[in-house]
């Protein structure tokens, strides 16, 4: 598990860029918002940092928004145009997000990734890169979320086929290169 979780944060790392700009952790230390209702559980880190676990439905606070994850279902048909790979499925996961940071926030699709399985090498994904959307709710691949702005749509990811539970994540990531906050919600997809 610590070499599959340590794969996932150097991907996240590498590519999550939410919060650039943005120094201090707003949360730090501070699990005031983490409600039994919401079924999140925290671990703590030697340097400081936390993990949260929750499911769908749960609100997980980041330093800069909240987000759950309402919904998600796989698919191997195409979706507007796009066809997964020859032996992979599109997972769809229904979002939404809320910038709770005193500024306006850029948000990126590429600030969440999916995983399954405990493959370490090849066990996880960012969403699909296409020119145009391919699902009319489909969050842009970068937008501005203004303060206190709530925004609801889905991220499509392409994950290999068999795989029904998977988990979504977000990594903490501050201009300085340090790392804050790990969030992963787990869920099970319904086939469509």
């Amino acid at each position: 598990m610590k070499k599959f979780l340590a794969a996932i944060l150097t991907g996240i790392m590498l590519l999550s860029i939410a919060g650039c700009g943005k120094t201090g952790i707003q949360n730090a230390g501070d699990d005031s918002w983490v409600d039994a209702d919401d079924d999140v559980e925290v671990y703590n880190y030697d340097d400081g940092t936390k993990l949260y676990e929750g499911k769908i439905g749960s609100k997980m606070q980041t330093a800069w928004f909240d987000f759950t994850v309402n919904s998600a279902y796989y698919t191997e048909d195409a979706i507007g145009g796009y066809t997964p790979s020859d032996g992979n499925v599109l997972v769809v996961v229904n979002i939404t997000v809320k910038n709770t940071f005193q500024e306006t926030i850029p948000m990126f699709d590429t600030d969440f990734q999916l995983q399954w399985g405990d493959d370490v090498d090849d066990a996880y994904a960012f969403p699909v890169a296409t020119n145009e959307k391919i699902l009319s709710d489909q969050l842009p691949e970068e937008y501005d979320l203004k303060v206190k702005e709530t925004q609801t749509g889905v991220l499509v990811f392409e994950a290999p086929a068999g795989n029904e539970d998977f988990s979504l994540s977000f990594l903490e990531y501050y201009e300085d290169n340090t790392e804050g906050n790990l969030f992963f919600v787990y869920f099970t997809a319904d086939e469509k």
